[in-house]
């Protein structure tokens, strides 16, 4: 029989962390560990957990911003054969990691990933065809709360409801840290080296985690300092994974260089219609247009040299 652990990194959420134990304690098959990184600046979250014995708790001392390190510092604590992660505001429902399980009967699977419940109308339904898909243009497709009836082999996972054998992630090297901010394609990074690997990753419909997004550490999803990480850790990633010669990271750039003119376009026919809409509309446009672009520009530059980095800590990591 396969053990299990489940890593939650956290920061600054001590209720929705609670919750999230307290829906792994109800687990129809309750792992053999918890473990907790919080990466919270006070002793909030350490606090609330204390009800709960068999959680190990420790702390990240990076700080926020940096989801990777915190699954890592998870990892090391533990010895199971599956490892799993759910994000602090994802309450796994009972029979969550009996289906994370299911599919590791397979041993070709290396990986697995479950639904993610929002509570839109039509979720489920939205996406079937396309689900944690890498296209070929570098974009992502996510549509993990769908439901298209069967299991289906994807690229990459979900980090709010994720697993993998702990062979898989020793076999790539572990989980690397470098994707900080709003830590955007830090869970892609290990999803796509064990895909690369040669390991399947399968995501089911039948794992089903209630997200319910917590407030961000900092600003607001999708505005601007989104916009900057979404372009810097995908540079980021597809030369760590990759290469800087891979045609994937070519087309990537191509395509955001081509969103970013097309946000200049939209600020100049702004412009030219100012006389005929109101002028907070024009501004609003404008400003909107010039930003948005300037920080695809700004992401795409800075994921360059990040990626340098990134690399050259790679092979200092990487066993001679």
């Amino acid at each position: 029989m396969l053990t299990t652990a489940v890593v939650i990194p956290t920061y600054n959420r001590p209720d929705r962390v609670v919750d999230c134990v307290r829906h792994l304690m109800r687990q129809i098959r309750i792992p053999q560990r918890i473990v907790v990184v919080d990466s919270s600046e006070g002793d909030q979250t350490r606090d609330a957990l204390q009800e709960f014995s068999g959680v190990t708790y420790v702390r990240n001392p990076m700080g926020r911003g940096h989801t990777a390190e915190s699954r890592a510092i998870g990892v090391s604590l533990c010895s199971e054969d599956i490892i799993a992660f759910l994000d602090d505001d994802a309450n796994a429902r009972p029979d969550w990691l009996v289906e994370i399980l299911r599919r590791y009967d397979q041993r070709s699977v290396a990986g697995v990933g479950g639904s993610a419940l929002n509570g839109y109308p039509g979720e489920r339904e939205e996406g079937l065809g396309s689900i944690g898909c890498l296209l070929p243009d570098g974009r992502m497709t996510g549509h993990f709360a769908a439901d298209p009836g069967r299991d289906v082999d994807v690229d990459h996972l979900l980090g709010a409801n994720m697993s993998y054998r702990r062979a898989a992630i020793d076999q790539v090297g572990g989980i690397r840290g470098g994707y900080p901010g709003t830590c955007l394609r830090e869970e892609s990074d290990l999803a796509l080296r064990v895909a690369k690997s040669g390991g399947r990753l399968v995501y089911t419909p039948d794992a089903i985690v209630d997200h319910l997004p917590g407030e961000y550490a900092k600003g607001k999803r999708f505005d601007r300092r989104y916009v900057y990480f979404a372009n810097r850790n995908t540079v980021v990633l597809f030369s760590r994974v990759y290469g800087f010669d891979a045609p994937i990271l070519r087309r990537y750039v191509r395509l955001a260089l081509t969103e970013a003119v097309s946000e200049i376009r939209r600020a100049a026919r702004a412009l030219t219609s100012a006389f005929v809409v109101p002028p907070s509309v024009t501004a609003r446009t404008v400003v909107g247009g010039i930003t948005r672009s300037g920080s695809i520009l700004a992401g795409l530059v800075a994921g360059f040299p990040a990626a340098v980095a990134g690399m050259r800590d790679d092979r200092r990591r990487s066993p001679s």
